[in-house]
């Protein structure tokens, strides 16, 4: 029987590659997503369609209302998502967002008696998220050995496995594209509308954009009327 893991299924380009590349290895793979106030609602229906489409054994969404708490472009319409790039870390980190996300993965995992978590964060091209760091992935693999049944008995805790870390959004979509991923059905923009369509303006959308030029693939995204990448 294979091996059981979750997958952290946002929606955009770098979770369904994370989850082919966990599908490829071998998993039976379990596909979460987090609903936590973010104003791009659309990228939670792409997971939906991104874990039915490729293999993934089920496919939940648990809600937690980071949107209370504010502090972030992708959580308080208050707060404009900014289209140039800026200096520092940007308004659009959400405040402890991974962490959350992990810690849920890692409670999906005790009930599933799974030891493997897989989450598609990127220490390359990516916007200076703190908690995409590789010191923030094994510090958080520590934390499970303590936080877990798991831990208490075995004295091992979850294996928190992060394979794009390294990755460059252009090498991503390679892997990607020879895992066989649709990126039509995916969502990375930061202010996509209902229907999924990107702003191809934000940050996120830039990024992807040059990914897909330097990958030499053509880029599938959905732009809105009157934008473009």
């Amino acid at each position: 029987m294979s091996r059981r893991a979750v997958v952290l299924v946002s929606g955009g380009l770098d979770s369904a590659t994370t989850l082919a590349i966990a599908r490829h290895e071998g998993f039976a793979c379990f596909g979460l997503s987090v609903s936590y106030g973010q104003r791009h609602i659309a990228e939670l229906n792409a997971a939906e369609t991104v874990c039915r489409t490729m293999g993934a054994e089920e496919h939940r969404v648990v809600s937690v209302d980071l949107g209370s708490l504010g502090g972030s472009a992708l959580t308080d319409a208050a707060i404009d998502v900014p289209v140039q790039p800026t200096e520092g870390i940007p308004v659009t980190y959400v405040p402890a967002r991974n962490t959350v996300m992990l810690s849920i993965a890692m409670g999906y995992a005790e009930v599933l008696g799974a030891s493997d978590v897989f989450l598609g964060v990127n220490a390359v091209d990516y916007s200076g998220y703190p908690d995409c760091r590789p010191e923030f992935i094994d510090a958080f693999a520590e934390l499970s050995r303590l936080a877990t049944k798991q831990g208490v008995e075995t004295g091992q805790g979850l294996a928190v496995h992060a394979p794009l870390i390294r990755l460059s959004k252009a090498d991503i979509i390679r892997r990607g594209v020879a895992l066989g991923v649709d990126y039509a059905a995916t969502v990375s923009c930061y202010q996509a509308d209902s229907q999924g369509r990107a702003c191809g303006q934000c940050d996120s959308c830039r990024i992807r954009r040059d990914g897909f030029a330097q990958a030499g693939v053509e880029d599938p995204t959905l732009y809105q009327p009157g934008m473009n990448g």
